[in-house]
């Protein structure tokens, strides 16, 4: 008899999990709460700016290997997109000064020693002074473990840092940090070449897996929310969605339970997750790129803090953003669209625009919020865990989200082989 293992949660996470398990011969059930796929992953038609637009603007680098496989296995890596080598052009607007990092195309960190490659006004001993980032443990605050001032700090490592875990650096956990730094800036240009969904996240990521599970006869149901687990023993044993619509569990089943953390939280009680989190701002405004322009430009100095451009539209992110959540909507818009225009070169009035402000975009990538992710197994020998929130190793990043559901499959595959 073949074995089902219900996916609790359409995100990536819960997405990465089924289509690992049914490539292990599985037969899955997603059930997701909502009516579309992809959680905080994900495209929609926006009205206005009459595009197809992302949630959040999301950078996938060449060396998120769990992300590309997962890519792969739903048949879309082609769709991530860009530059043949690892390079990302900067503006500082304090000095106006441009410039292009360059990372080559080496599995060594052999850029720092050229200073032609290297962010400009910085040397060897600059790159050196990050090293202790690289085996710092978890529970160090990135502020104690690396100098956070100076040219380098400025220009490289405060808006990668920023990015990657979503809060002022040196309050953020040099664990987490480091596992950034090792897996992109000392890892060599091969890991750091920058990707992204060129068509849309849900085009990309989202939509072929939910195709994939259905063309394979899988069942994939929306508006279909878990309100309790049943317990019998150390397992999980029937599933209640409401309304009398229950699904019993048979001995070989499995549940990976892929949703917010709050919602977890409220499923098992007791469980431990993260409490505190931090908003990114994403802006989309409806205008054609310049022709010789990046797909991802850095901005030091700025409210800007990356610039996108795409076909017909250009989109910043801002990371951090609890003090823009409640700013009144156009004047921030106006405020982001200066910031653009002064980056890309564009000119004109405010085109048509959107503003998403994510209030809950990750977990607050702290010493302390961190020691709060639980693993990916549960107190039920058939629940496992998945998300972005969970102890993955790395920040609230696609790469962790995949990374999570892939260990939530294995646990599920490792249990049938007992």
């Amino acid at each position: 008899m073949q074995n089902t293992a219900h996916i609790i949660g359409a995100g990536i996470s819960g997405l990465s999990a089924a289509v690992r398990l049914v490539n292990a011969g599985y037969k899955v059930a997603v059930h997701e709460a909502t009516q579309q796929a992809g959680g905080r992953c994900r495209s929609y038609f926006d009205a206005a700016t009459n595009l197809t637009i992302d949630n959040g603007n999301h950078l996938l680098l060449s060396g998120n290997r769990h992300a590309r496989d997962y890519a792969r296995a739903i048949g879309t890596e082609a769709g991530l997109v860009g530059p043949a080598r690892a390079q990302f052009p900067f503006v500082d607007f304090s000095t106006g000064q441009r410039w292009q990092l360059d990372l080559g195309d080496s599995r060594l960190p052999l850029w720092v020693f050229d200073e032609a490659r290297r962010v400009p006004d910085t040397g060897l001993r600059d790159y050196l002074a990050l090293a202790p980032l690289a085996w710092a443990g978890t529970e160090a605050l990135v502020g104690n473990t690396i100098p956070c001032k100076g040219t380098l700090y400025d220009r490289l490592v405060q808006p990668l840092l920023l990015a990657a875990l979503n809060v002022d650096p040196p309050e953020g956990s040099a664990g987490l940090a480091g596992a950034i730094v090792r897996e992109t800036l000392l890892a060599g240009g091969q890991a750091c070449r920058p990707l992204i969904a060129r068509d849309g996240l849900s085009s990309v990521l989202i939509e072929p897996a939910i195709k994939l599970l259905q063309d394979r006869g899988h069942s994939v149901r929306f508006s279909h929310e878990l309100r309790a687990f049943t317990m019998s023993g150390d397992r999980v044993s029937e599933l209640d969605f409401g309304n009398g619509d229950k699904i019993a569990l048979a001995e070989g089943d499995a549940v990976v339970l892929a949703v917010p953390p709050r919602a977890a939280s409220a499923l098992l009680p007791g469980l431990k997750t993260p409490t505190k989190f931090r908003a990114i701002v994403n802006a989309h405004f409806r205008v054609d790129p310049p022709r010789d322009a990046a797909p991802i430009l850095g901005v030091v100095g700025g409210l800007v803090e990356w610039l996108f451009a795409f076909p017909q539209r250009l989109s910043v992110t801002i990371s951090n953003g609890d003090r823009l959540v409640d700013m009144p909507r156009e004047e921030l818009a106006q405020a982001i669209w200066r910031d653009v225009c002064k980056a890309s070169g564009v000119s004109g009035e405010l085109p048509p625009w959107q503003i998403v402000r994510e209030r809950r975009a990750t977990f607050e990538a702290t010493p302390e919020q961190n020691a709060l992710r639980p693993g990916a197994a549960t107190g039920q020998k058939n629940l496992f865990l998945a998300g972005d929130w969970t102890a993955t190793g790395l920040p609230a990043t696609i790469e962790g989200s995949v990374r999570s559901g892939d260990r939530a499959a294995d646990l599920v595959l490792a249990r049938r082989s007992i």
